[in-house]
């Protein structure tokens, strides 16, 4: 016995949602396993910042380094240092909860000088103000109003333990989680005076 044709698409749209996941987007002020959202933004930079160039998932062109340094109920998404879209795939375990920049900064005193931290949360805030565009689809949903994720670090902070210069970071951040089982596609990023990233994962949750 043949099937419709509406009977086949709709099995082929089913198929499809069987095998992409549900994941929810964390309320901006809520916190993630016991920490602030500003606190896991200074986390995120203490990771992203400590790797050497050639070994940064930043710098990852498919996702191979997509596990370095993670530990963890929380699992960091890396940007891009260019403009264009990187696209990235990687395998994680269930039950983490994704936190990743959509666009940030962070501001460093100049070389073999010193800055008030005043001055430099002027600067990674005044290069953060107004972004041109926030981006986050997750399976296909896009989520809008994603300026309330802005995470502006509460004073400066040391990004290496043997680091005495300080740095003060702003930017859109976003929590998603914690994942189920299941398979995740995410396009994200932002656009900034000067700055723009625009980064897709196909997450592989096991």
């Amino acid at each position: 016995m043949s099937k419709s044709p509406k009977r086949l698409c709709a099995l082929t749209l089913l198929l499809a949602l069987a095998g992409a996941a549900q994941a929810q987007l964390i309320p901006p002020g809520q916190r993630v396993a016991g920490q602030s959202q500003e606190e896991w933004s200074k986390r995120w930079w203490h990771w992203a910042l400590s790797f050497e160039e050639d070994d940064s998932p930043i710098n990852d062109s498919d996702g191979r380094l997509c596990a370095r340094g993670q530990s963890g109920p929380v699992w960091f998404l890396a940007g891009s240092y260019g403009s264009q879209r990187t696209v990235r795939r990687c395998s994680l375990p269930a039950g983490k909860t994704l936190f990743f920049p959509l666009v940030n900064v962070i501001a460093f005193p100049p070389d073999d000088e010193r800055e008030a931290c005043g001055s430099l949360m002027l600067r990674a805030e005044d290069q953060t103000d107004a972004p041109a565009a926030l981006v986050l689809e997750v399976n296909g949903r896009r989520y809008e109003g994603l300026d309330a994720h802005r995470q502006a670090t509460r004073g400066c902070f040391l990004v290496a333990p043997d680091d005495d210069a300080p740095a003060a970071g702003n930017g859109y951040y976003v929590a998603v989680g914690p994942l189920k089982a299941g398979r995740y596609t995410l396009n994200f990023g932002g656009i900034l005076p000067g700055l723009s990233q625009a980064v897709t994962y196909t997450l592989d949750v096991k």
